[in-house]
């Protein structure tokens, strides 16, 4: 078998681009592994400065910091920290209107003497507002005005030329990260909250508690345990869930039949049989602040093979049902 020499040089040209990929990567995270050494009391000063603020954190970049500030902005908003993205330039021809006295800013700049950012450094100066630089010089402009100063480690670029900014936006991306996640752990924000910003999507989804879906009311399928089969079986087919909840005199739910127990006590008695013969004792059930994703799960686990439907309960009162479908449609997987 002979091997082309353009196979050859194929193989070689993507030896080349994995080791350059490598470089890149481990030049980043080498750079990502100093930043966290470096990380000192500044930091917990722009916390404060952004805890304390009763508006919203502005955050403005130009060029490449921009994107990266466009993303800490979404961050922080997602993660109950209000925010807003300012182009600097924008700001400079009106835009300086969105800051106002109740706001702090985060300014990105890794030289530190961005000249499209003066005008925001300025306006805060003049009107003594939270100055937080992100920045790789702490004696340019930017650093020597800013109130909070978080500085870059100095790290190559990632590209040969060592000029695209690489590292350094990487880095300012993961201390943005570090003030949302930060300023989320002292907010207690949880995920209920989380749930409230993020209510799309698989995201979404995830975070869907059992009370947000489970049906109430005259829509449940429940008969007291002295109740005759002939009845409960009306009570499954008119309430389509494909089974019954049993009660006991205290209206505590003790039992469950479903296709499987008609299945087993199939005879031509099964419709004089009262449901406590027939019923399954201590159903699997769950709570209305579980997660329905928990539900899911519950449901699909080997060991409660069939079971489309649980009961909600509290207090082991029935107070809900929820079934696979119900997951399924809200985007729970």
């Amino acid at each position: 078998m002979t091997i082309s020499k353009q196979a050859v040089t194929a193989r070689a040209d993507e030896s080349l681009d994995l080791v350059t990929a490598r470089n890149v990567l481990k030049i980043e995270a080498d750079a990502l592994l100093q930043l966290l050494e470096d990380l000192d009391g500044e930091f917990v000063k722009a916390l404060d400065f952004i805890s304390r603020a009763t508006g919203r954190v502005i955050v403005s970049g130009m060029g490449k910091n921009g994107h990266i500030g466009n993303k800490i902005a979404a961050t922080l908003a997602s993660t109950g920290t209000p925010a807003q993205f300012v182009h600097p330039a924008e700001a400079s021809h009106g835009d300086l209107g969105m800051i106002t006295k109740s706001d702090v800013v985060l300014c990105l700049s890794n030289s530190g003497g961005t000249k499209e950012l003066s005008d925001i450094i300025a306006y805060t100066r003049r009107f003594n507002i939270p100055l937080i630089a992100i920045v790789g010089n702490a004696e340019s402009t930017l650093g020597r005005r800013a109130d909070a100063v978080l500085v870059l480690p100095p790290a190559p670029e990632a590209c040969p030329m060592g000029l695209a900014p690489t590292t350094s936006t990487t880095m300012a991306l993961a201390l943005g990260d570090a003030l949302a996640v930060a300023l989320l752990s002292r907010k207690g924000f949880d995920a209920e909250q989380f749930r409230v910003f993020h209510p799309g999507g698989k995201l979404g989804g995830s975070l869907i508690k059992v009370e947000d879906l489970m049906h109430t009311g005259d829509a449940m399928p429940l008969k007291h345990q002295n109740t005759r089969m002939s009845e409960a079986l009306i009570e499954i087919s008119a309430k389509s869930f494909g089974c019954v909840g049993i009660l006991d005199d205290n209206q505590a739910l003790i039992g469950i039949i479903t296709d499987g127990d008609l299945r087993r006590h199939m005879g031509a008695d099964l419709l004089d049989k009262q449901v406590s013969e027939v019923m399954t004792r201590n159903p699997q059930t769950i709570s209305p602040k579980a997660l329905a994703g928990e539900a899911l799960a519950k449901m699909n686990s080997t060991g409660f093979n069939g079971i489309t439907c649980l009961f909600v309960t509290k207090k082991n009162l029935a107070i809900g049902i929820i079934s696979v479908h119900d997951c399924l449609r809200s985007g729970v997987m």
